[in-house]
């Protein structure tokens, strides 16, 4: 049953304004500004109740813009933050008084970290006692590299947009990886990983995911604004997806709300009212 309020949680959006210091190592720097106001309006239309904010990686570690955006709304957004390896845990605390339940780890044409390193182990043992999730964006190639370690450290993980799958789809590992009960996967962003006119394919991969994970274990995204995909979804298009990904009612309704309130931390609605 969902927890009473929550109806629908967009998993996986972005806020920004132009101007705002930029990662040095960065894919893109986009021309435009994702306001908040904006985002939050767009989650009215379409009857969607709370939204997971993720630090864009253009934004490296400079988690402020979002922090603002969380404590604007803190009983409808959670937020997942980028950090260095070597933040304190007295920060990471505070980041989850404001609303943070995750740390991500976008690695798409980066290098794999030393997960071995004793920074990246007392990071991921930090995560680990704040009880939050480690969300990972990697291609599905070599998905196992960059996820595995976080698994072997007792964290809970959260693959990104359908783990990025090749022509086969989803990768065997991921598929394996389910049987642990500690991987979630977004079922979100599949322009990202298939051709806008392709319908056939993310529809293939979701009934896979289904079928290995359960509604228990998926939750939805819309990865607003679509960057660098702008031209080829909008919101409503990205919202209507999932119903054609995933027909049977209860199992949607289970991706959309039941599932993502537990992981997300929704649950602790109080906890985050005055921050």
């Amino acid at each position: 049953m969902a927890i009473a309020g929550i109806h629908a949680v967009d998993s996986h959006a972005h806020v920004f304004v132009r101007g705002l210091p930029l990662a040095p190592q960065r894919r893109h720097a986009p021309d435009y500004d994702a306001l908040l106001t904006d985002y939050l309006a767009l989650l009215d239309v379409h009857g969607v109740s709370h939204a997971v904010l993720v630090q864009p990686s253009f934004l490296g570690t400079d988690n402020r813009f979002l922090l603002q955006a969380l404590r604007a709304a803190p009983r409808r957004l959670r937020g997942v933050a980028v950090v260095d390896p070597q933040t304190p845990a007295a920060e990471l605390r505070a980041l989850a008084a404001a609303g943070v339940c995750g740390l991500r780890l976008n690695l798409v044409g980066l290098p794999l970290p030393d997960f071995a390193q004793p920074d990246w182990q007392r990071l991921l043992s930090d995560v680990r006692a704040l009880d939050w999730h480690v969300e990972v964006h990697r291609p599905a190639h070599d998905l196992a590299l960059a996820a595995q370690p976080v698994l072997d450290a007792g964290c809970r993980l959260v693959v990104d947009h359908f783990g990025l799958p090749g022509a086969d789809g989803p990768s065997d590992w991921l598929l394996r990886a389910a049987a642990s009960g500690r991987v979630w996967v977004k079922l979100s962003a599949a322009y990202r990983s298939w051709p806008p006119a392709d319908a056939r394919s993310p529809g293939e991969a979701a009934r896979r995911l289904l079928q290995a994970f359960g509604p228990g274990r998926l939750v939805w995204g819309s990865d607003w604004p679509h960057t660098q995909h702008r031209d080829a979804v909008d919101y409503g298009s990205a919202h209507a997806a999932l119903a054609e990904w995933v027909p049977e009612p209860a199992s949607r309704q289970r991706i959309l709300a039941d599932t993502p309130a537990e992981l997300f931390h929704f649950d602790l609605g109080d906890k985050h009212a005055s921050v």
